[in-house]
């Protein structure tokens, strides 16, 4: 219950403008009264709900600036709304207030579901009041960084896609007078144009490498899902890039079980940018010895609940430190190799094999190689 001589007194101050949405929930009518007038008196837009489930559809239908959800009431308690408005991930964030009568073991649970702050029954106004600022303040500043975090990525996207126009350009450009289309070039000057051209195709790689992180960041990539023979987009990449291996003196082979499972349900377009990005990384970071492409499949056991294709990916470089290893699938987070490049690459293949419902995972030591596993789920 609310200490009501304290409200008295909390009742003749000046109440101050909010424009924030308070729901309040709990089974009691007389709880719910007080809590209302007490907040509406400091100017608060205040929404009721008297059970966990006319709560869930307050929230779902028009999420609140912060919840102040009584722990015990009868069907959906205070825990369960707790963890269903943490599950539910189309909701932006939203501080929840416990209210509770119990002891420290159910401030305990309610904070480990997923709640932000409690407050003990009887009521103090004063205490109320201040929790509520508090996490008021909490949500206004988790909301001023999404708003900057999402205006930083628009920004972004919209510049990088602006660049991809004159670098696609200057690549046609580079593309003719490599072809004599504008005349003959000095052996100097054929030369310069095959850097600039080089150059140009790597800027341009990224710029595209950095567009498609920021779609699927944004949630604006869309996949088109087929079935799709894995073995067959494989042997079509090692054929693709069998010359940079050649180039280097590498040997590139792939394996492949006689019966193996290869088809899954996936977006060839996506899963060829993945495998090309992990094989081409192989080459350019071994300088001896072979790269291995290995396709081979997991049934389920009693243990698991599913079958998998699993693509690795071996070299016989360097090798990636535990610390590089920690950080390798972060954007932007480059590695210690004279070679390492942008750090979006391999970001990008965990953004798609995550969207494929499938893991990637590296295994490595320094001086010994490294082995790159994805794992899809089969399509029978």
């Amino acid at each position: 219950m609310i200490n009501s001589t304290v409200f008295m007194n909390q009742s003749l101050r000046n109440p101050s403008p909010k424009t924030d949405r308070i729901l309040v929930v709990d089974d009691s009518p007389d709880n719910l009264f007080l809590v209302q007038t007490i907040l509406e008196e400091e100017g608060y837009n205040i929404s009721l709900a008297e059970d966990g489930r006319l709560a869930m559809n307050n929230i779902e239908q028009s999420p609140p600036d912060l919840v102040l959800l009584d722990v015990m009431m009868p069907g959906m308690d205070g825990y369960e709304v707790t963890q269903r408005i943490r599950k539910n991930k189309q909701l932006p964030f939203i501080p929840i207030l416990l209210i509770t009568a119990y002891d420290q073991p159910s401030v305990v649970q309610g904070l480990d579901t997923g709640a932000d702050d409690f407050i003990r029954k009887p009521v103090e106004v004063d205490e109320l009041l201040a929790r509520v600022r508090s996490l008021l303040r909490l949500k206004h500043s988790v909301d001023e960084r999404d708003t900057i975090a999402r205006e930083r990525e628009d920004f972004v996207s919209r510049l990088t896609h602006d660049l991809r126009t004159p670098l696609v350009a200057a690549d046609r450009m580079l593309m003719l007078f490599q072809q004599g289309a504008l005349g003959e070039q000095s052996p100097p000057m054929k030369e310069a144009i095959t850097t600039m051209a080089r150059s140009n195709r790597n800027l341009l790689a990224m710029v595209n490498t950095l567009l498609e992180v920021y779609r699927y960041e944004a949630g604006r990539k869309t996949l088109i899902f087929s079935p799709v023979e894995l073995r067959g987009l494989l042997e079509e990449i090692v054929q693709e890039v069998k010359p940079l291996a050649d180039e280097k003196n590498l040997s590139i082979y792939l394996q492949s079980q006689d019966q193996v499972v290869s088809k899954v349900m996936g977006d060839r377009l996506e899963l060829h940018r993945v495998f090309t990005n992990l094989i081409g990384n192989a080459i350019k970071f071994t300088e001896r010895g072979s790269i291995g492409v290995r396709l081979k499949d997991s049934i389920p056991t009693n243990n698991s609940s599913g079958s998998w294709v699993i693509v690795e990916v071996s070299d016989t470089g360097p090798g990636i430190t535990p610390e590089d290893q920690a950080l390798l699938f972060e954007r932007f987070r480059t590695g210690s190799h004279k070679r390492s490049g942008s750090g979006l690459g391999l970001h990008l293949s965990r953004r798609i094999v995550e969207a494929h419902q499938g893991t990637i995972e590296v295994q490595s030591e320094v001086g010994k190689g490294s082995l790159f596993v994805v794992r899809l789920p089969a399509q029978y």
